[in-house]
């Protein structure tokens, strides 16, 4: 038996981002490139690794929003139709740099990565979640799922009755979306609080996550910190995030991502070159996009940058994979000997979750050394074993009882990202739409017809306005005036379809806008009636 466990932890999420009214919405790009960029490469790192025989194990949540949007046949088309122009622009920047020594290997690159892209997606018929699910059923995977739409759940306290569809609906969307239905849930933001600890069991969730601090800080304080699960007072297992491991990552000083010879993430051809060289790929409005071909390394803070190197690149990532392995069995071997005190009693598990994104996205080598890892962990002998949050709980149920502490992932370990200044006039809506909608759906239960179609697209629209996204971009401020309008959006939305409702004539342009509605914000449009209601 190995001396401690590897847990590698993914949290795929996006905001449900659909806009048909759009021929090429500028926010549907969020979706495209993180295809492209994060969950294709991925995948691909998955197919090889199984049919090497390496062995490996991932746990992933694929929240409800991402899953429905990776199944919707509208978008599907439409990153067909995005990767094609990536193509073409890579063919032409090819014939542009022919001759140049420095980049024209670069441009050489691009146009056989992202061949090699429409590859991995051809390979799995453009349905990546499908593919994600066969390494679920092959024991290599295992996904999670997330609340409804990725709520920041304390901040709901104030309107608690919100809490529970997002829970259970998370669970059911999941479930109708992937064919499965998961036992572990990420908790978006990694937030929680012990109000509403017994909800995440009623919902059928068995596992989750937590903040370093949440275990530390749980009552009474575990004794074995964060590297065994703590029970909840309803039965949960929370695993706790390994700092080591985490800081090894996501540092921005000593990060593995900072190093000079990795892709810079920020220098594109799409600030770089003429317009006219960019054959489109601008925003509606003549602003400048990424195009995710970039030819310079990170090299230093400067503006002088040198050309990428992918060959070296990968070296780099394959060695910073052997000292990310070296150290977890360095980690591992010292708390299975206890520490300097007595053994562990169950084998320590190091638990690094990470946003999916990470990996591709913002680090374009993360994928290649995601794998690397992997390949790498046969050079322990076996000491360190990758291994998912559900198998080691399958092989070590037994956990101390604890409740954890009120706590996140955000900066400062609490909620200030969510809840301040800069969101905090967002939550009034919420609350008061909350509110709403549980009292629309106690007087109109049995709606049936045209009045239940606008009763079950109303919780629809009530979910899509409690993400997280639109308060973490009025935070970031990266995207204000679209998260200020889908805000706006989905209030008004409800609010005109409560009346409808509640008036209970829907004929004519009401009947045609609740038509167009419906096909807009269609995210779990197969659930309806009391699949929807029930749960408020």
């Amino acid at each position: 038996m190995a001396d401690g466990y590897l847990a590698l932890v993914l949290h795929a999420h996006l905001p449900f981002v659909r806009h048909p009214e759009h021929a090429r919405h500028l926010e549907e790009r969020w979706f495209y490139e993180a295809l492209v960029e994060c969950y294709l490469p991925l995948l691909d790192a998955f197919d090889r690794l199984a049919g090497d025989g390496v062995p490996f194990a991932v746990t992933m949540s694929v929240t409800p929003p991402l899953a429905a949007m990776m199944r919707d046949e509208l978008l599907r088309r439409r990153f067909h139709e995005h990767l094609a122009r990536l193509e073409a622009l890579a063919e032409r920047e090819m014939r542009r740099l022919y001759g140049d020594s420095r980049l024209a290997p670069v441009a050489t690159f691009y146009r056989d990565h992202f061949a090699h892209m429409r590859t991995v997606w051809d390979r799995h018929g453009g349905d990546v979640l499908s593919g994600l699910v066969k390494h679920w059923d092959a024991g290599r995977i295992e996904l999670m799922t997330c609340s409804a739409t990725h709520c920041y759940l304390p901040g709901m306290l104030p309107a608690a009755e919100g809490i529970r569809p997002q829970l259970a609906l998370g669970v059911t969307g999941f479930e109708r979306i992937v064919g499965r239905k998961p036992t572990g849930a990420w908790l978006a933001e990694c937030a929680y609080h012990p109000s509403f600890d017994a909800e995440l069991a009623r919902a059928g969730i068995r596992f989750t996550i937590v903040d370093t601090h949440g275990v530390l800080n749980a009552q009474p304080r575990p004794p074995l910190g964060v590297h065994a699960p703590i029970c909840g007072p309803s039965g949960v297992a929370f695993f706790g995030r390994d700092l080591e491991s985490s800081r090894q990552v996501w540092s921005r000083d000593e990060g593995y991502p900072g190093d000079a010879y990795y892709r810079d993430f920020y220098r594109d051809i799409g600030f770089d070159l003429p317009e006219d060289d960019l054959m489109g790929e601008i925003a509606g409005d003549g602003s400048r996009l990424m195009t995710g071909l970039k030819y310079f390394r990170i090299t230093g803070k400067g503006v002088d940058k040198q050309p990428y190197q992918p060959g070296i690149a990968r070296e780099k990532a394959w060695t910073h994979a052997g000292d990310f392995v070296f150290n977890r069995a360095k980690q591992v071997e010292f708390l299975a000997g206890g520490g300097g005190g007595p053994p562990m009693p169950v084998p320590p598990i190091v638990v690094a979750p990470y946003d999916a994104e990470l990996y591709g996205h913002w680090w374009f080598e993360g994928p290649m050394f995601l794998e690397a890892v992997f390949r790498r962990l046969r050079e322990t002998n076996g000491r360190v074993e990758a291994i998912t949050l559900r198998a080691y709980l399958d092989r070590h149920p037994i956990c101390t009882a604890a409740t954890p502490s009120a706590s996140s992932w955000g900066a400062g370990g609490y909620g200030e990202v969510w809840v301040g200044k800069e969101a905090a006039w967002t939550w009034r809506h919420v609350h008061h739409a909350t509110r709403y909608v549980r009292w629309l759906v106690d007087k109109h239960r049995s709606a049936g017809d045209r009045v239940g179609q606008a009763l079950d697209q109303t919780i629809r629209e009530l979910l899509l306005l409690q993400s997280s996204d639109w308060p973490f971009i009025l935070k970031t401020g990266t995207a204000t005036r679209y998260a200020e309008g889908r805000i706006r959006a989905h209030v008004h939305r409800l609010r005109h379809l409560g009346h409808l409702v509640e008036t209970g004539v829907i004929e004519g342009n009401d009947a045609l806008w609740l038509d167009d509605v419906c096909k807009r914000d269609n995210f779990l449009a197969s659930l309806t009636g009391d699949q929807l209601r029930h749960w408020f």
